[in-house]
């Protein structure tokens, strides 16, 4: 049974003057991620839990092909992203909010565009586009232009897009960041459909009921670095109350302490 590996990958930016006077250091890099390992298999929804800007997006990016980490491996089905990321990217769907939809175009050109590229078969995408359409309640805005739908009718497009190919793989970055109940219950929903489907789900959040809701297995990553990973029952047993509120909180401060030290 294939998966998604990622063994001990490392990842470091340079920094601008002006991101040093943002971060208020005088360092020229900023080190993202620090050797972080995880799997993620089919048939369950691995979440990557942290605070932001502790390396939860880039290590996503870095599956996604779309940065390198400076060390480590990532394989996803069997295929590697440094030689094999043509590959990777027809087996993954890959949803962050960095990604925004052009607003002349409407829902339905979007999703024709991104079936063409993925060379998906005509009719096959009529048909995928005809059931997302309908499970996200789309339909009836598939030709209104993009700049003239809600944020939560948005965030379902982009949704639907990055799922034209019926990918194995799903990562999705904050999925449920700023959207009304309603249609935050919407994706949640679905995400648990494709698990027990048998894809493989990965999403990053901050968001500690999400994690609750929805993940089989959990990580907690803080600065770049994992500081638990198991099933989501055992990472809550790591603290006294057995709560995942609390684990969290724990591990931010010690964290904090030990940056000071």
């Amino acid at each position: 049974m294939k998966s998604l590996l990622v063994n001990d990958i490392k990842k470091t930016f340079k920094l601008s003057k002006k991101q040093q006077k943002i971060e208020q250091t005088s360092d020229t890099k900023k080190i993202a991620l620090k050797g972080v390992s995880f799997e993620a298999k089919p048939g369950e929804i691995f979440g990557l839990l942290g605070p932001n800007g502790a390396g939860k997006t880039t290590a996503l990016r870095c599956i996604a092909t779309l940065i390198k980490p400076d060390s480590g491996d990532i394989s996803v089905d069997g295929y590697g992203v440094q030689h094999d990321s043509n590959e990777v990217r027809k087996r993954i769907a890959f949803l962050t909010n960095e990604m925004k939809l052009e607003d002349h175009f409407t829902p339905n050109y979007l999703f024709r565009y991104f079936s063409k590229l993925h060379k998906v078969d005509p009719k096959e995408a009529e048909k995928r586009k005809e059931y997302l359409f309908n499970r996200f309640g789309i339909d009836k805005f598939q030709e209104v232009k993009v700049a003239d739908l809600s944020t939560g009718m948005k965030q379902k497009i982009s949704i639907a897009i990055s799922l034209v190919h019926d990918p194995d793989y799903i990562i999705f970055d904050e999925p449920t960041n700023g959207l009304d109940v309603l249609t935050a219950r919407t994706v949640i929903d679905y995400l648990l459909e494709m698990r027990d489907a048998g894809k493989t789900v990965i999403l990053s959040t901050h968001i500690l009921n999400v994690v609750e809701k929805l993940c089989d297995r959990v990580g907690i990553i803080i600065e770049g670095e994992m500081k638990a990973l198991d099933r989501l029952e055992n990472v809550q047993n790591m603290a006294k109350d057995n709560s995942l509120e609390t684990l969290f909180f724990e591990l931010v401060e010690q964290s904090a302490v030990n940056e000071h030290v």
